[in-house]
């Protein structure tokens, strides 16, 4: 089995991190103090408890309550800059050599922000992050299923505007369940006329529908969790025997899938990680990698899923690389820049390790 210093090591690539699911319990305290907001605790231990509260009880009403505190504290530039330039700090701690930051514009609109001056805080705390650390990144904007489509096709529009400035992509968030991606088409349908990139929140609460929607009816480019596609897939003793057309299609097609695991264990998308279908979908060639969703809520990094995927999956070195390189091959960036990243960053940083630890 792989040491942690090695899984520590390793070179990573994150594409599904929510920017207010990431924030360091110390600088919730330190801004709500500013702010006068009121918290359950000013102790830093005791804060990041609750946090992950629901998390351990398997509780999705608890794990999205605490979404509230996280976005109270995220209401002015000051505010927005901080937690954008600490998540690219924290991040490339654990050597995470490329990341795709998400987060909702209307979320931090109620204490008179625009979203045009949201995003833009948002932007100059990542550029900050990156000048500090070397660490690239790339900003999606997600809208939310249970908001009106129109202001969906504006999240669209902004998306676009400012993907010149380090906006690669936008998203769709939300409880799936009533609230599907369809009635959304218009802002989809603009990001598919400007040339850019979707990815979708899909058969993570709500099952194969819900997938098939966002790639057939919203062209989705890549799926985030897409827990729920073992669903069309007969399985047996953690093979697939037989699968259905949209798993064929999504394997054929390699749309990606951005896979969760504790996020999705902690709010009961799957039962435990020896549920999960991630294992399946990678020894199966799904381009599947692995995500940390929210790092705070869930308890998480990127390190600890892949301590999590060697221990319950046996995966090695090998594996960690391929999975590696599946989430680079998935990045919203141009062609030219995934290939320098792989062969100049990841391919020389792993030949790095093998060699020093004689693997």
């Amino acid at each position: 089995m792989l040491d942690l210093d090695i899984i520590r090591k390793v070179p990573k690539v994150e594409l599904h991190e929510h920017l207010d699911g990431g924030l360091r319990p110390s600088t919730i305290i330190e801004l709500a103090k500013e702010r006068n907001i009121e918290l359950p605790s000013y102790d830093s231990e005791e804060l990041r408890e609750w946090f992950i509260r629901g998390c351990k009880k398997k509780s999705l009403s608890l794990y999205l309550e605490t979404f509230q505190i996280t976005t109270a504290v995220m209401q002015d530039k000051e505010a927005l800059f901080r937690v954008a330039k600490e998540s690219v700090i924290d991040l490339s701690k654990e050597n995470v050599v490329y990341a795709e930051i998400r987060f909702a514009p209307e979320l931090h609109t109620k204490k008179g922000l625009n979203l045009e001056e949201v995003v833009t805080a948002v932007l100059k705390g990542l550029e900050a992050g990156k000048k500090e650390t070397g660490m690239e990144f790339g900003l999606i904007l997600c809208a939310m299923r249970n908001e009106p489509p129109a202001l969906s096709l504006e999240i669209a529009e902004l998306a676009v505007a400012f993907s010149d400035r380090g906006v690669v992509g936008f998203d769709l968030a939300g409880d799936e369940c009533g609230h599907p991606a369809k009635k959304h088409i218009e802002a989809f349908n603009y990001i598919r006329n400007k040339n850019f990139n979707i990815t979708i929140h899909a058969g993570e609460a709500f099952g194969l529908e819900s997938i098939w929607q966002a790639i057939q009816i919203c062209h989705a480019d890549r799926i985030g969790h897409g827990t729920r596609l073992m669903e069309d897939m007969t399985i047996e003793k953690g093979q697939i025997l037989k699968m259905g057309s949209l798993a064929n299609y999504i394997e054929d097609k390699r749309i990606p899938l951005e896979m969760c695991l504790t996020s999705n264990v902690g709010t009961g998308a799957v039962q435990s990680y020896e549920d999960h279908p991630f294992p399946i979908f990678f020894r199966n060639h799904f381009r599947v990698f692995l995500c940390s969703d929210n790092r705070l809520m869930s308890d998480t990094n990127l390190t600890k899923e892949m301590s999590i995927a060697v221990e319950k999956y046996n995966m090695d070195l090998k594996d960690l690389e391929k999975i590696t390189i599946n989430a680079m091959k998935s990045a919203f960036i141009h062609h030219n820049q995934k290939l320098d990243i792989i062969y100049n960053v990841i391919k020389k940083q792993y030949a790095d390790i093998r060699y020093e630890y004689g693997l």
